[in-house]
């Protein structure tokens, strides 16, 4: 077995960051996607030095991300609102808006403009953060899939299911289409269903166990479509958007000068990129609403003056509100998996089929075509016939829940720079457990005729070629195979929590003791909605617009 022994190569980590320049050069512009008109939204969309000093407004939504961008599009149907976002449009940017793009865009070196702001959580793992409209549904694999049926019992809100299915369906046909499976993706398919991960359910939006292809916000050309792309149903008349605005406070004052205990949110300050200060305010009945993410909502709770008294002191941060769970109970899904380099080029692909188990884990495929000369190992010097480019196939499992939590401490006052993040992950045996079913089912698959055509005949045989750490070759081992879980360990970039339901914010995602203020994002949840959040977080947008709306006619 032949393996090159570079630690975490999977997917967004294959390359150190030292190389992403001469990624980006290459992969820059080689997409087949068709030129894109301007959408709708750039109509009401402007750099934020360009808005008022101060302005009145029924909503103000801070974040223009997954979340953020449907419920602006809705709420703008009856009343006037303010979309604040800290990074820039997409449009016309060729590498967000492709396929081929992906790897470019979340290993960019960060500055302060970078649609992907990388983070490094404590316990050593790279991760990325979206900044830029639409959040992080502009910088992923684009992969749609709706929550299993558990998530809506789990979650800690009550659900009109009626509504959340209308949600996802007006989600689906605006940016939702079925991929095209090529050789990789097929592979993977007929591998998981050698490996008993069975039944095939062919093309499905939902939840279901077995093998299925899942949807994708990539076209047949390959171009993206984002939660950005949901602000074009928005009332022109009634919204605006402000990018490159970064919020740096919740803006907030007694209800009653009578009593001093009923806080309520009024207002923002946000800095644009000339370091000028404006002042968003809301007025009659209006909100202030966090749509910034599990990083980026408590975070802004934490400089506005609301968490933990003790905590906020420590940094000579004005108590507003004593909430001493905001940034707690912080989850990311951890991500294990192989990478092998095939013996014949394979075509680039994001994920598009997903293997659902009983046990709980969810197994996912992808193919990058990276530059050849990037890879620097001496092993790829034998052959003067090498390639310009390689292929890299990754199988990953990513597990249910998880059950391991963490939690987000400020690094800084300053809100453009990351908080300090861990996420303890596979603290809670459960979670390692889940993992070690999961890589063994990897093994299943590998094992497989399906898998066959991506080994390489060697002297001794037929094998993989591994980019990285192989499985253990006793994978009946608890210990070794615990020990490649938590060796290998990586991100799927689905983190969530920090402001829960039940602890932070109220069944209606009304922050606990402040009103006019919720969060409406994934830092509200607890649990994570099936294989994949995006199709969960664009439905829940949606669908906590439409009840603002029902609320406000009663």
């Amino acid at each position: 077995m032949a393996e090159l022994e570079i630690p975490r190569l999977y997917y967004g980590e294959i390359f150190s960051r030292l190389l992403v320049i001469l990624i980006f050069l290459t992969l820059f512009g080689c997409s087949s996607a068709q030129p894109q008109e301007a959408p709708a939204y750039i109509r009401f969309t402007a750099n934020a030095t360009e808005f008022p000093v101060e302005d009145y407004y029924d909503y103000i939504i801070v974040g223009g991300g997954t979340a953020g961008c449907p419920l602006a599009a809705t709420l703008s149907q009856n009343y006037k609102v303010l979309l604040l976002e800290r990074g820039g449009v997409p449009y016309g940017i060729p590498n967000l808006m492709t396929q081929e793009g992906f790897l470019a865009t979340i290993l960019e070196i960060d500055t302060f403009d970078s649609p992907a702001q990388a983070f490094t959580s404590e316990e050593g793992v790279p991760n990325t953060r979206g900044r830029v409209l639409g959040g992080s549904s502009v910088v992923n694999a684009g992969f749609y899939s709706r929550a299993d049926q558990e998530f809506y019992a789990k979650s800690g809100l009550s659900w009109d299911l009626r509504m959340v299915n209308q949600s996802y369906e007006w989600v689906e046909n605006a940016i939702v289409f079925r991929p095209d499976l090529r050789s990789w993706q097929s592979s993977v398919r007929d591998g998981l269903l050698e490996a008993g991960v069975s039944p095939y359910n062919d093309f499905s939006l939902e939840h279901v166990l077995g093998t299925k292809i899942g949807g994708s916000t990539f076209d047949s050309s390959g171009r993206r479509h984002s939660a950005a792309d949901l602000l074009n149903y928005g009332t022109a008349s009634n919204i605006k958007v402000a990018v490159h605005a970064n919020v740096e406070r919740i803006i907030l004052a007694t209800s009653s000068p009578a009593d001093s205990s009923k806080l309520s949110a009024i207002g923002v300050v946000y800095r644009d990129t000339r370091g000028h200060y404006h002042h968003a305010m809301v007025r009659g009945q209006g909100e202030v609403i966090l749509s910034a993410g599990a990083i980026g909502s408590p975070q802004l709770l934490l400089l506005s003056g609301i968490g933990s008294r003790p905590y906020l002191s420590s940094w000579g941060i004005p108590v507003s509100h004593h909430s001493p769970y905001v940034g707690q109970f912080l989850y990311d899904n951890p991500r294990n998996g192989i990478s092998i380099v095939p013996p014949t080029p394979l075509e680039h692909s994001l994920i598009q089929v997903v293997g659902i188990t009983e046990s709980g884990a969810y197994l996912e495929a992808a193919s990058n075509v990276i530059p050849f000369a990037a890879l620097t190992h001496p092993a790829f010097a034998r052959s003067p016939s090498s390639p310009l480019y390689l292929t890299v196939a990754t199988i990953m499992e990513k597990i249910s829940g998880p059950v391991s939590s963490g939690s987000l401490r400020l690094a800084s006052t300053d809100v453009r720079l990351n908080p300090s993040i861990r996420f303890n992950y596979f603290s809670d045996p459960k979670d390692l457990d889940l993992c070690i079913v999961g890589m063994r089912k990897i093994g299943d698959i590998l094992r497989t005729r399906s898998m066959e055509d991506f080994k390489f005949t060697w002297a001794g045989g037929r094998d993989f070629r591994f980019l990285g750490p192989a499985l253990p070759t006793d994978q009946s081992d608890d210990t070794l195979m615990g020990e490649f879980c938590r060796r290998t360990v990586s991100t799927i970039w689905h983190y969530h929590g920090g402001c829960v339901v039940g602890k932070v914010v109220d069944t209606d995602l009304r922050v606990i003791g402040v009103n006019a203020l919720r969060i409406i994002d994934g830092s509200i949840l607890t649990v994570s909605p099936g294989t994949n959040p995006q199709a969960t977080l664009l439905m829940l947008g949606r669908y906590m617009g439409l009840k603002l709306l029902q609320e406000r006619t009663r």
